[in-house]
Formats: structure tokens, C-alpha cells, sequence
């Protein structure tokens, strides 16, 4: 089953919304006029207050629902048009982000939209190559996934040799070495490093020389993008299954704050609040 986290938030918003109104506009209204009926009778004083007291109080639903309405309407409008948490699950940004970061992304910097529904409100920004994105995947958009842009509409990208190509032109990389994984990333130990100038965003690279790939020239429909891993021999990206729509773009990765990788020493401390670039 899905777990729908922006649905459930905004049903949450609406039922604690609901029951807080109701009480302030009709059934408080009601206890209030009630305790001053009661305070006309006769009788012993103190049992009146305490009659009173028990007419004015809050049914214990509502009390519940003023406390949180506010709380998870602050924590929906926060995740859904500033900044949303993320966990990398897998190695497919190998060494970028390894598996156990935990990640923010920033939900505004392509267009701010409506929760649950996804539709566009505002238009603030296009992706830049080189970003780090996270969006709905095609496939099954219930599932986040997060890869490097890479194509922009109407680029061409081709992909021979371990070499990326746009529009013709060769993206120079750069050797750095031998790569050390550790934890979950340490069957990529061998792999080469490289440093790859993608038209102004440097980043770093894994290559597996020993393995295939996918290969070819492809290019990018108008309202669409063209998406990598930077573990360019473990990625399963745009070279398989195609490109981003538009509309299925989430927002962009730019900071760990925290990594814990179960087969690694705990928390990687050195990783706590560096950018992604």
C-alpha cells in the first residue's frame, strides 16, 4: 500500500480544521449559553460553579484538534512549498550522496505547487544543468527518485564509451583515482573516480570499467529532461526509461544533514551539512 504523506497531511489539516470551527461557531456558543442559564438557578454555589465548569469545558476531540490543527498545518505548508526531508536509499549518486544521507530539498525552486495534486501555482525557476533533482518517477509516480540533470528540452545526449556528450560536444573528465566504499557503497572499492565538467557544475563521477552500459543519442522533447546517476555504471536513469515530464519535477537537493548507514559505523559525522553539488 502507498503511503500518501501530503494526503494524509492535508486530511489531517481539514478534519482537525473542521472540528475546531464547529466548536468555536456552534457548540461553544451553545456551553457558553447554557453556563449562564445555570448561573440564574438557585442552590449551593459551589456546586453550581462546578456544573458550570463541566458545561464550559472542551470536549477532550476538540482539545485535541485545536492543539494540533496549527501544528500540522505549520509542518504541511513547510514540506510542501519550502523544504522537504529525503532519505537516498540506494547508491545510484555514488560518491555525490551515498546510501543513508539524509537530504533536503527545496521545494520552490521549480515552481511552487499545490499539494496532493501536484498543479502548478507559481512559476519560480527552470532546472539548471547540473542540478541534483528529485521528481516523480514516470514509471510509478508514487516513487521519488533523485538523479543529476543532465539534458535540458531540445538537447541531444549521447552516451558512447563512458563519454557524455550534449549537442555534439564531449564533456571533458578529469581522473581523481581509486575509489574506497564503505558501508553499503563499499562494493563500489575499485570503481574510478572522475571529475566531470558538465558545462560549468564540476561534480565527481563513479565508472566501472569492468561493466556495460547503456548507450546511445537521445533527444529531449520540449516539457521534458534528460536525467543521470552520477554512479553512471549502476544508475537505472533516462538511458532506460526515458525522460522527466515537467510536471513531475519535485524539487532540488542542495544539503546533507545527516547520514546513518545500518552497515557502517553509525552516524557519518564529516557528512552532517555539506552541500550537493
Amino acid at each position: 500500500m502507498d503511503f500518501n504523506f501530503p494526503a494524509i497531511m492535508v486530511s489531517a489539516v481539514f478534519i482537525t480544521g473542521i472540528i475546531w470551527a464547529l466548536d468555536a461557531f456552534w457548540l461553544a456558543p451553545k456551553r457558553r449559553l447554557a453556563a449562564e442559564g445555570l448561573a440564574t438557578q438557585g442552590g449551593d454555589e459551589r456546586k453550581l460553579a462546578d456544573a458550570k465548569e463541566n458545561l464550559l469545558k472542551e470536549p477532550i476531540i476538540v482539545e485535541y484538534a485545536r492543539s494540533l490543527f496549527p501544528v500540522i498545518l505549520v509542518v504541511l505548508v513547510l514540506r510542501s512549498f519550502l523544504v522537504e526531508p529525503f532519505r537516498i536509499p540506494s547508491g545510484s549518486m555514488m560518491p555525490t550522496l551515498l546510501v543513508g544521507d539524509f537530504i533536503l530539498v527545496n521545494k520552490f525552486s521549480y515552481g511552487v505547487r499545490l499539494p496532493v495534486v501536484n498543479t502548478k501555482i507559481l512559476d519560480t525557476g527552470e532546472p539548471e544543468r547540473g542540478d541534483v533533482v528529485v521528481f516523480r518517477f514516470p514509471k510509478d509516480p508514487s516513487v521519488d527518485y533523485i538523479k543529476r540533470m543532465i539534458g535540458l528540452p531540445g538537447d541531444k545526449v549521447s552516451y558512447y564509451n563512458k563519454q557524455l556528450f550534449i549537442n555534439g560536444v564531449p564533456i571533458e573528465q578529469e581522473e581523481l583515482g581509486t575509489y574506497i566504499g564503505t558501508g553499503s557503497g563499499v562494493a563500489m572499492s575499485g570503481a574510478k573516480v572522475r571529475l566531470e565538467h558538465l558545462m560549468g557544475v564540476d561534480h565527481k563521477i563513479l565508472i566501472d570499467e569492468n561493466r556495460g552500459t547503456l548507450e546511445g543519442e537521445f533527444t529531449v522533447p520540449e516539457g521534458h529532461y534528460f536525467v543521470m546517476g552520477d554512479n553512471r555504471d549502476n544508475s537505472n536513469d533516462s538511458r532506460y526509461w526515458g525522460f522527466v515530464p515537467e510536471e513531475n519535477l519535485v524539487g532540488k537537493a542542495f544539503m546533507i544533514w545527516m547520514n546513518w548507514d545500518s552497515k557502517a559505523d553509525g552516524i557519518a559525522w564529516n557528512r552532517i551539512g555539506d552541500s550537493i553539488q
